[in-house]
């Protein structure tokens, strides 16, 4: 009897504990994936060990996916929301940029994903992208507002730029220019860190 009392009490003080960390998703493409890195190098990886350091409770998915879109985005949101989920951390759309794709259904997407979540009691953190200027002034302007339009329509936090500190720094990004090395994603790390903190 003590021994399956004792058995029910450690099981309720391990899902107590669970339950009680602050559940984190991020929700992106090959920059959250960190694409050419170890996973333990990624930042959404590295912002969960700058939280911890700070004695945040918190348990990070990394839902980074190299090549996804908006699109694909929302469909595998549904399959993460299965899971306990707290925070979204929300990384999508400069594949859709790359392609060409449409900014309208760009919108529609994140819009979409942003309402799911929110169904779901997930508080949704939005972080920003920039197209590079071969684009044209024209669009690279309007893919910018597309964000800070989202941000105000649906209320969320949102950092314009993660890559602020990074991006055209040949010394912190990979041969192809775009995509953060190690040190580069101990800077986005660093950025994010400090923007999830305040919205914990």
């Amino acid at each position: 009897m003590k021994l399956k009392l004792g058995l029910v009490l450690g099981l309720l003080i391990i899902s107590t504990s669970v339950f009680a960390s602050t559940h984190i998703l991020f929700l992106g493409d090959s920059l959250s994936e960190g694409i050419g890195l170890d996973e333990e190098q990624s930042f959404p990886r590295l912002v969960e060990r700058n939280l911890k350091a700070k004695k945040h409770d918190v348990i990070v998915t990394n839902g980074g996916v190299s090549g996804s879109t908006s699109a694909s985005g929302l469909t595998r949101l549904k399959w993460h929301l299965k899971k306990p989920t707290d925070i979204l951390v929300l990384e999508l759309g400069a594949n859709d940029g790359l392609r060409g794709l449409k900014l309208e259904e760009t919108k529609k997407n994140l819009v979409a994903i942003i309402k799911m979540a929110k169904e779901k009691k997930v508080k949704v953190l939005l972080l920003g992208l920039l197209m590079p200027p071969n684009y044209g002034k024209k669009y690279t302007d309007e893919f910018e507002a597309m964000y800070k339009k989202i941000a105000s329509t649906e209320k969320v936090p949102f950092h314009p730029f993660i890559l602020k500190d990074v991006a055209g720094k040949a010394e912190l990004n990979m041969p192809d220019g775009v995509h953060p090395n190690a040190k580069g994603q101990e800077l986005v790390a660093k950025t994010v860190t400090e923007f999830v903190e305040k919205n914990l």
